[in-house]
């Protein structure tokens, strides 16, 4: 992990449940996870919006397929 930076900020409560319970369950530290999932996010949103909204549409289409695949 590169050099990190504290910044403090607000989170629904129930999102922050399932956030500590994710990282026990991965033994991870929350910092390296929220740090991902921001990283992904803002990769995401780079992405040119006719292709998001393709890749989108793609994806909801075949969400229960994608789903059985994950497990």
């Amino acid at each position: 992990m590169k050099a990190a930076k504290k910044f403090a900020t607000q989170i629904e409560e129930s999102v922050l449940k399932e956030l500590k319970k994710f990282v026990k369950q991965e033994d991870r530290k929350i910092s390296a996870v929220v740090t991902e999932a921001l990283s992904e996010y803002l990769d995401k949103r780079k992405v040119r919006p006719a292709f998001r909204s393709a890749m989108n549409e793609v994806l909801d289409d075949n969400a229960e397929l994608l789903e059985r695949l994950a497990k």
